[in-house]
């Protein structure tokens, strides 16, 4: 006979969904939205409907939206609807870390961008100068070394899978 798999102390996920929601916003994701993706990357079902998440979260369905709508341009939920209804039905995409680290290495050459504007602006020769160069040369490297991060990411993942 298979193991039968713990109950969920109810209590206990709550809290964790707190505490990585307060992580997340440190890392610069509000709180509200931080809490509806914690929410979802915690459930046993697939997808959860704004009136579900609402329960688990004890706020109102609106705080839900709200956050939703944060967390859809990101890339960090997806939403669909059932043909006939209205309601709509929210899912963390497939391999939602990687969307992240996708994310961030876009706007890490949107700041590469703007710091070599800047570069030409103050000169490379000045100390703000060159602190951009670093910068620059920084992003640089996390920007080419990053396609071979997430190619590895993938073989790793598909080696652990059963």
């Amino acid at each position: 006979m298979a193991d039968q798999p713990k109950p969920r102390d109810e209590q206990a996920v709550r809290q964790f969904i707190e505490r990585f929601a307060a992580v997340l916003s440190q890392a610069g994701i509000p709180l509200m939205p931080s809490r509806v993706f914690v929410a979802l990357l915690t459930a046993d079902a697939p997808r959860l409907t704004a009136d579900d998440i609402a329960g688990i979260l004890q706020v109102s369905p609106a705080a839900v939206s709200g956050a939703v709508r944060y967390l859809l341009p990101v890339g960090l939920v997806t939403r669909e609807t059932e043909p006939g209804s209205r309601r709509y039905w929210y899912r963390m995409p497939a391999d939602v870390w990687h969307e992240v680290v996708r994310l961030r290495d876009q706007m890490m050459m949107r700041w590469s961008q703007t710091l070599r504007d800047g570069l030409d602006l103050l000169g490379p020769d000045s100390p703000a100068g060159q602190r951009m160069s670093e910068s620059i040369m920084y992003f640089d490297f996390v920007q080419k070394e990053l396609p071979m991060v997430l190619s590895r990411w993938e073989e790793y993942r598909d080696s652990h899978r059963d």
